[in-house]
């Protein structure tokens, strides 16, 4: 039988756990997360139940204060669980909204992984090598992203694609709650177009399956036509829409 694919609230409690902050601060159902400024889903503000919008002008001040003690931007992470209050108010104080994104899932079957595809720990060298020279990351950016892997407290795994013995596709795929959530998906820019991602997210897609996921999901931004039309390739579907808010006008 099919898993049915989750609500939005359980996709986005599990992709709290798949992608911590390094610190993480409840104030009822909002959520604030710090990770050194690596990401900005692990470095803003989120609420996850549209009924708790009582006070927004003094939680969304005091977040964002919290936010801005530890070095990073005013961030806040609009899903369809925001509540009301909050998204006027963000309206009303004029902040713009950016990156708009879509979250896929689809239920995961069976999965062929490919013979040179390694799957390995978060911190192994040899996927942080990966990752490092794939994203051309200077090292204070790897370290931000180390110290976050790091936090990982659910089942994850780092896949590696390789041919000819050098890394061609890379990516992170980590489960909570049944759902594996991949994130870090990157392919070498000189050798796209040739099946790469999908044989390195079947890999990864491969050892959720075996290690107890029952569905798929990852976050892809809207305009980011290669990825989308990857991932429809793959079996995923659409199932909601969030961006991000920072603070002023575009253009003004």
């Amino acid at each position: 039988m099919t898993a049915p694919l989750p609500s939005v609230d359980i996709s986005e409690r599990a992709g709290l756990l798949a992608w911590p902050g390094l610190e993480v601060d409840w104030d009822g159902n909002w959520v604030r997360r710090a990770a050194n400024g690596y990401t900005k889903r692990a470095n803003s503000l989120q609420v996850l139940d549209p009924s708790d919008g009582d006070n927004a002008k003094e939680r969304l001040d005091d977040a964002m204060a919290w936010l801005v003690a530890r070095g990073l931007p005013k961030v806040v992470r609009t899903t369809p669980l925001e509540p009301p209050q909050l998204t006027a108010l963000l309206d009303a104080e004029g902040w713009q909204s950016i990156d708009h994104s879509h979250f896929l899932a689809m239920p995961l079957g069976p999965q062929e992984a490919d013979g040179d595809g390694l799957v390995l720990d978060l911190l192994d060298p040899l996927f942080l090598a990966a990752q490092q020279g794939l994203q051309h990351q200077d090292d204070a950016t790897m370290a931000r992203m180390r110290a976050l892997f790091g936090a990982m407290t659910v089942p994850a795994a780092g896949v590696v694609l390789r041919r000819d013995g050098i890394a061609v596709a890379s990516g992170l795929f980590a489960i909570a709650d049944g759902i594996v959530v991949t994130g870090n998906v990157i392919t070498d820019p000189g050798r796209r177009r040739q099946g790469l991602a999908a044989a390195m997210m079947r890999t990864g897609l491969a050892w959720a399956k075996a290690n107890g996921a029952e569905i798929a999901g990852l976050n892809v931004q809207a305009d980011n036509s290669g990825a989308m039309a990857l991932y429809h390739g793959l079996g995923y579907s659409r199932q909601y829409d969030y961006h991000y808010r920072i603070p002023g006008r575009p253009n003004g």
